[in-house]
This record gives C-alpha cells, structure tokens and sequence, in this order.
C-alpha cells in the first residue's frame, strides 16, 4: 500500500513538473493565424538577405570544421526549415556557427583514427546532440543555464577566436602541405609548426586572401547595409577563381573547393544497428554534451537579446527544444551540428522579419541554393570549385575579429575578481585543452566561484536590550560570562556550506564556559541531505560533551526537512513530550523574537536556573541584521 502510494505521488510530482512550464509542440500554427501578403512580404525579403549570408557562412563553417562543404549547407537548409516549428522566438535563424565547428575541428584534430569518417560519425553525433537538447528541454534544463557566468561564454568566444585565426593561417598561406597534423592539434604545435613553416608561404594565396579583404573592405565602407560578406566571396570567387580554373598563371596552383552532387544531397540516416555503434557513441558522448550545451547557450543568449529588441517574451526551454528538433533534422538530412547563429538572427530581425516563416523561407531559399550548386557540376560550371580556399580564409578571419566584444571583455575584467579569473581561465582553457573540455572547464570554474560565495553562512551575535527585544550587539560592549550562546544563523544551509557551518559552531562550543547552544535559523534557506547530517553530528557531538543545543526560529521548510530526514527525534532526545518539552520552537511571523524567548526559557531550565548571563555569538566579519 505505501509502496502504491509513493508512485502515485511521485506520478503526480512529474505531472505538476511539467506542466508547471511545459513545452509546446507546435508554435508555429500560432504565428499563421492572422497571417497576411503584407507579412509575407516582409519575411520574404529579409529571408532573402539572411540566405545570402547563411550560404556563404555555411561554406566557411564546414571549412572551419574540417568537413566537406554539404555538410554546412545542408544544416543551413534543414535547420532554418525545421527550427521555427518549434521555437519561441519568431527571428531565430539556426544553422551552423564559429563556436560549434570549431568544437568539431578541435575534437577531430585530437582524435585522428575518427578523421575521415563523416558519414558515419556526423549524422550520429549530430543525432546525440539532437536527443540531448530535446530531452534537455522537457527536464527544464536551459532554467539553469542563468547560473552559468557569462564571462565564461566570453572567454570561450574569444579563445576560440584566436584558435580560428591561427588555424586560417594555414590556408591564407598557403601551409597545408608543410604543417604535420598531428602536431597541429594542439594551440601551442599549431603556432609552433606555423613559424617553422612559414619560408614556405605561398605568396599567391596570400594575395587572393589580401585581395579578398581589399574586396571586403570596400564593400563594406560602400555599402554597409549590404550582405557584404557574401558578395566579397563571390566576387572573389568570380576574379581569382575564374583565374584558378581556367589555370592562369601562377594562380593555377592555388587551392579551392569541391562541389558537391545530388548523390551528396540524399539523406545519411544514421546507422544505429552497424558493428561498433557503441564505442563510437562512447567516444562522442563528451563532445555531443558540450555541442549540446554550447548551442542551447548560444541559442538562448542570442534569443533573449533579440526579445529584448522586440518586446517578445523569451523561452529558454522551448528554444532549446527547438534546437533538438533542428539537430535530429540535420542528422537525418547529414547536416553539421547546428546552433542558434547571432549574426543570421540580428539581420532577420534588422531585415524587417515579421514572423518565423522569415526563417521556414530561408531554409526553402537555402535548398533551392544547395540544388543549384548540386547542378552547377552538370553544367559545366562547379560553382564551389570557384571558391579559393585563401579567400575564405580571409573572410573567416574577418568573422573572427568580429568575435572579440572589447566591451564584454572589459565589463568582465573590471567588474570582480571572480569575473575576471573565470574569463581568463576559460580563456586559457580553450587554448590548451580541446575545446569540448575546455567549456566544461570555464563552468566549472565559474559554478565552483559561486559555491564559494554562497557557501558562507554568516553567525552574527545578538543580546536582549532593556526593552526585551533581541538586537545586534556592538563590537565595543562589554560582554558578560556566558552559559548559553545565541547564533544567529543567515544564509544558504545547502550541502557546500555544511562543513564550515558546523566548523563554526564546535568553535564557539570549545568556549568552557557555554552549556547550551540556542541556533537561530529564522534567516537560513535551502537545508539539504548534507547540512542536515552536519546538524545531526553537531547535536551528538554536543551530547557528549554534556551539551545541549536548541532550534529556534525555524520556518516551516526547515522543520519538514528535519521531520522527513528523522534528525528530529535526535534533536528532541531527552525531552519528556507530554510535559511539553521541546528542543525545537518554530518562528513567527508576527512575533520574530517569540521563539527565542522560549527557547531561552527551554535553556534555563535544563541549566536550572532562572537567571543566566547570556553571550550572543559575533562574528564582526560577517554581521548582518536578522531582519
């Protein structure tokens, strides 16, 4: 019977979970409701800009990743398509992004037996990343991204930055032949084998990727409000690639792309029931958690700055359920992972996007680009094999210096000491570990900063004044022997501020003159498992030394606690209940000083006196008001 009992209220614990902030299947037919041509316009348009940018940058990410080009225009496709069915946010643009294919290159260059194995590891890890977000989501997990500091979101940005910066070097100098890779998977090798490579640079790629900038450059102080990073590639593409193509010299050496096929377009189901499935989802669980993460951070972060441009309302979860349902899209169409990209989104939004279809119709327009380029080999035209490697080298170097937020970098150094040393260490941490570790590193790092804080209980000391009421005592006021010590207890009880709360505590016991312990615990919140045993060791302690030790002021929380884990019965050993003695007085609100004052009677009488001279701990470091 009580076994019957346990699972229906755990049943019901689940459904209240979930419903309290349940996630929504579809959201998208909300937006069609009301929908007419003067919107469609509107998203129309803006669809058109951001596939512009989307294609060219789906290009240059698989570049980054080390995977062939389909890989990045596929997720461009399906996870513009996929994600507005799902979303929040009406100007989300998903597709791949910097951080994440960084991640992927990382995690490859230090793994080189699963190198070359795309189709067979993409469209799985891409999967785990998909499962991961979605169940995520509905266990209300992104709630807990706010508890992650942003510096280590700046710091990752940027080191990762500098990663791209020195990787691209490879290729606007035309290194790749004369760097060892294994070597290279690391920061310090990369740097390492790039100086000693460098009598090698090819001084043609070198002026495509110069060029390139030169193209750039002038369209963006022409036309800023252009798409001009897709136009500097094409134009590009159309001067150094028609040269290289047509093998003018002596820019027929230099590298480019390779277009992809139809074959190429067709979907990679991934392949579940294959020999060695499960070392392969061993060895890309760690990554798939970290591309997980970062994507529904990048996701969030980015959706809740677009909100606050718009007037909409953020939600975090069913933004992150949107990036599971767009990544196991990807994995069954054989995309790249993907993430919620802040430069595709902010020129939606900037572009007049009214609705998500401005994002369903940049997925449609980005298919309708893959099929062109699919069909450019027919015609003789292999529009990717025009896009030489150096330039879009260069123009991935371009997003990478637009990756370093001076501002943020400098709000975050000057704003604490523990802000600062969380970016610096996250910085560090991307430069010397794999990317997909060095994430976990900064949070770590960040989480075990905050435990710090939040971990210091603070015991102030208080007296009763003439009036009777309970003040704080003043540093300078003489104190009177005392046989029953008042600690007033404020802050966070949880498990990382057990130890030294009750450290404190056995510290004022070893004064000889203290007989009774009366513990405050009007102002302290969130008891757990381990402050509850802490509790439990310092009252057997107490006992035998002879000791006593009474609770007062306790709110209801703390009492269900201490009543569910049994430490009651341990508190209220000794006491003759049906006499009505008690170790334990429960606050009230109307009167904050009343549980106290019994327990201070509960104390006299187990001294057996009337009279008893009273010290209240203080600790002039820590003093706050009970409030």
């Amino acid at each position: 019977m009580k076994l019957r009992r346990s699972i229906t209220q755990a049943t019901r614990s689940a459904r209240d979970y979930f419903a309290s902030e349940h996630v929504v299947l579809f959201p998208f037919i909300a937006s069609l409701r009301g929908y007419q041509f003067d919107k469609l316009r509107h998203d129309s348009r803006a669809a058109a800009n951001v596939t512009l940018l989307a294609v060219s940058q789906a290009i240059a990410f698989a570049a980054i990743a080390g995977l062939p080009v389909v890989y990045g225009v596929l997720c461009t496709a399906v996870a513009a398509l996929v994600a507005p069915f799902f979303s929040a946010s009406r100007h989300t643009i998903m597709g791949p992004t910097n951080a994440t294919a960084f991640m992927l290159f990382s995690f490859f260059s230090v793994n080189p037996a699963l190198v070359g194995r795309w189709d067979e590891l993409i469209p799985l890890l891409v999967l785990m990343v998909g499962i991961i977000a979605t169940f995520g989501s509905l266990l209300r997990v992104a709630d807990l991204m706010q508890f992650v500091s942003r510096s280590v979101l700046v710091g990752y940005i940027s080191g990762a930055a500098v990663l791209i910066l020195v990787n691209q070097l490879t290729s606007l100098l035309g290194l790749g032949a004369w760097i060892d890779v294994d070597s290279a998977s690391t920061f310090v090798g990369l740097v390492v084998g790039l100086v000693q490579a460098l009598p090698h640079s090819d001084w043609v790629s070198l002026a495509i990727g110069v060029g390139t900038l030169g193209l750039y450059g002038g369209l963006k102080k022409w036309r800023p409000g252009w798409p001009v990073f897709a136009l500097a590639l094409v134009l590009s593409s159309g001067i150094f690639g028609t040269l290289i193509r047509f093998h003018v010299p002596p820019f027929e050496r230099a590298a480019t792309f390779v277009t992809f096929g139809f074959d190429e377009l067709l979907p990679r189901f991934p392949q579940l029931m294959r020999e060695g499935i499960f070392n392969d989802i061993s060895s890309l669980l760690g990554v798939a958690l970290a591309i997980a993460f970062l994507a529904s951070l990048e996701n969030t972060l980015m959706a809740k700055g677009l909100a606050s441009r718009s007037g909409d309302h953020a939600d975090v979860n069913q933004d992150m359920f949107s990036v599971g349902m767009a990544n196991i899209a990807c994995a069954i169409a054989g995309g790249m992972p993907a993430s919620g990209s802040l430069t595709r989104s902010t020129l939606n939004f900037e572009s007049g996007a009214c609705t998500r279809v401005a994002s369903f119709l940049s997925g449609v327009y980005s298919f309708g680009c893959a099929i062109l380029i699919a069909a450019s080999i027919g015609w003789g035209v292999p529009l990717i094999d025009y896009v030489p490697k150096a330039a879009l080298a260069a123009l991935i170097m371009v997003l990478s210096f637009s990756l370093f937020n001076v501002r943020h970098i400098r709000i975050c150094l000057r704003s604490t000491r523990d802000d600062a040393t969380v970016l610096v260490l996250t910085f560090v941490a991307t430069l010397l570990a794999p990317l997909y570790v060095a994430i976990f590193m900064g949070v770590a790092v960040s989480i075990s900063l905050f435990l710090r804080k939040a971990s210091r209980p603070f015991l102030v000391e208080y007296v009763f004044n003439d009036e009777g009421q309970l003040r704080e005592m003043g540093e300078k006021r003489q104190r009177p022997t005392p046989a029953i010590s008042i600690v007033h207890v404020e802050g966070d009880l949880f498990f990382g501020a057990a130890e030294l709360f009750r450290t404190q505590i056995q510290r004022t016991v070893s004064d000889p003159a203290i007989q009774v312990i009366i513990l405050r615990l009007k102002n302290a919140r969130h008891l757990d498992a381990t402050s509850v045993l802490a509790l439990e060791d310092l009252i057997r302690f107490m006992r035998d030394k002879g000791l006593h030790l009474i609770v007062s002021g306790a709110p209801r929380e703390v009492y269900r606690v201490l009543k569910k884990s049994g430490v009651l019965l341990t508190l209220q050993e000794g006491c003759d209940r049906k006499r009505g003695e008690t170790n334990l007085f429960l606050g009230n609100p109307r009167n904050p000083n009343l549980s106290t004052r019994g327990a201070l009677k509960r104390a006299q009488q187990l001294l057996g006196t009337d009279k008893a001279d009273i010290r209240i701990f203080y600790d002039p470091g820590q003093a706050q008001s009970p409030s």
